[in-house]
């Protein structure tokens, strides 16, 4: 990925932290554009697709009443020792709140092997529109996945990431996701304490959509490669190149 950026004309930021991080890695200006976040604009345009699916009624859940689990990172699946320590947390979190889990195909084995505790409904791999609806329909999401932490602050879905750390950290600061880490004990008190006082939906700048229409509109702005800096080019009273 850094390499991309290297050999990149354009650096397409999701978000303003995203453009801070390239003006700290020393990208021009004329580089760096804020357009929003892209994923988000598949979501919103399949949304309403997204709901008319009958995935609730084919698990009989009911919308606002069960909580979303999904689990695929090595490092939570492939460690018996803390593999049994999340399903430990979620079979509490399923006494007050009952769970529904994709079962994704790496961790399949694992959880056969280890069993899982009652309230927890394992289903098979969900596709991206009934993904989706779960998502939207979900009272929380339980989440080890870098994508549904973006597409839960989109949807103003309450969002728990069983990891210490994210590489969506927007999704903290500014939208509904908590890092709970891998501490069963931690894991159990953050979802009863969202589920006792829920956090009001938040969404960071320019998610809005529209992302790929301001991408557009960079590119056709941009000129043509003659006319372009290079991405090593660096700005000076020598410099013949055109700016952007």
């Amino acid at each position: 990925r850094v390499a991309t950026d290297r050999v990149s004309d354009y650096l397409l930021a999701p978000s303003p932290d995203a453009v801070e991080n390239l003006r700290a890695e020393g990208y021009r200006e004329d580089q760096i554009h804020l357009v929003g976040n892209v994923m988000i604009d598949t979501l919103l345009v399949n949304l309403d697709r997204a709901r008319a699916s009958d995935v609730l009624d084919r698990y009989g859940l009911t919308r606002g009443e069960f909580g979303l689990v999904t689990l695929h990172r090595p490092a939570n699946v492939d460690d018996p020792e803390i593999l049994a320590g999340l399903l430990k947390a979620l079979g509490e979190i399923a006494g007050h709140c009952p769970l529904v889990l994709p079962v994704h195909p790496r961790a399949a084995g694992k959880l056969a092997e280890l069993g899982v505790p009652g309230g927890i409904q394992l289903v098979p791999p969900a596709g991206y529109l009934d993904f989706i609806a779960l998502q939207d329909a979900a009272r929380v999401v339980l989440t080890d996945s870098g994508g549904v932490q973006e597409e839960t602050t989109a949807l103003g879905v309450p969002c728990v990431t069983l990891r210490d750390n994210t590489e969506r950290p927007i999704t903290v600061e500014q939208g509904t996701n908590v890092l709970a880490g891998r501490d069963p004990d931690r894991i159990v008190a953050t979802v009863h304490r969202i589920l006792d006082a829920p956090p009001a939906p938040r969404r960071p700048e320019l998610w809005d959509g529209r992302a790929s229409e301001r991408i557009a509109e960079v590119l056709l702005k941009g000129g043509t490669s003659s006319t372009r800096p290079r991405p090593t080019d660096q700005p000076g009273p020598t410099d013949r190149t055109l700016p952007i």
